[in-house]
């Protein structure tokens, strides 16, 4: 198993993964060119946060993203886990489980990161349990949203 920071190369790969994890998650169908192009500059941005990927079996089973947050409460970089996606024929083999523990390791070297947080669907029992039994505890916040007018990502 090879962990390691996307590399350009991996860009295709990175938005179908999106794809299928916001199909499964949320039936919603994203543009694939947009969702190409948000993979494509986040590669190119490593300021503005970077993918990790799972090698195994010549090619790349399981990514997630990680994108930073600004704590002025803490003085310090919380880093989100976002776009968390592990193909079904690998699931519940420890991929995560070796995903978040390379966070952590990464995490190390960085002495602003202070923490970690995500989101999870409320329905996605299952994440929510992984996420747990790695330590994670569920927060007492909720999520809101606005989109700017004319952005389109799904249809």
């Amino acid at each position: 198993m090879i962990i390691r920071k996307a590399l350009a190369q991996d860009a295709a790969e990175l938005a179908d993964f999106n794809i299928r994890m916001a199909r499964e998650t949320e039936s919603t169908e994203l543009v694939p060119e947009v969702i190409r192009a948000g993979v494509d500059t986040m590669i190119a941005n490593p300021a503005w946060g970077f993918y990790l990927v799972v090698e195994l079996d010549n090619g790349i089973q399981a990514s997630l993203m990680i994108t930073t947050e600004w704590s002025d409460w803490r003085n310090g970089m919380f880093w989100w886990i976002q776009s968390v996606y592990v193909r079904p024929e690998y699931r519940r083999q420890g991929l995560y489980r070796e995903l978040y523990a390379r966070i952590k390791e990464l995490a190390e070297q960085e002495p602003e990161v202070c923490g970690f947080r995500l989101y999870v669907e409320r329905t996605n029992v299952t994440a929510q349990q992984a996420y747990a039994a790695l330590g994670m505890r569920e927060t007492p916040y909720r999520l809101f949203e606005e989109l700017c007018e004319g952005h389109v990502f799904h249809r």
